[in-house]
């Protein structure tokens, strides 16, 4: 299992994605954004699984990282600029 952090642009997103990963049975919390990650809305998911969890019916996520073994993060996507 890895553990994940995913930020949002809005706080509801953040919500929503929580509810989501629960739902595939995966351990997750919302927490405020970790001081080395940056966000919209200031808060984030925190979740444990085999693959990161994308949702493609909800846009609203910013940014997904990896956590690593070492305390550093590895980024897997990133929202376009609009």
């Amino acid at each position: 299992m890895n553990t994940y952090i995913a930020t949002f642009f809005m706080h509801f997103g953040s919500v929503r994605y929580e509810r989501l990963c629960k739902s595939k049975g995966y351990e997750a919390r919302t927490m405020p954004v970790p001081r080395n990650l940056s966000s919209s809305c200031g808060s984030c998911v925190k979740y444990t699984a085999p693959e990161p969890v994308f949702d493609p019916e909800h846009d609203e996520m910013e940014l997904m990282v990896i956590c690593n073994e070492d305390g550093s993060y590895t980024e897997i996507y990133k929202a376009e600029d609009l």
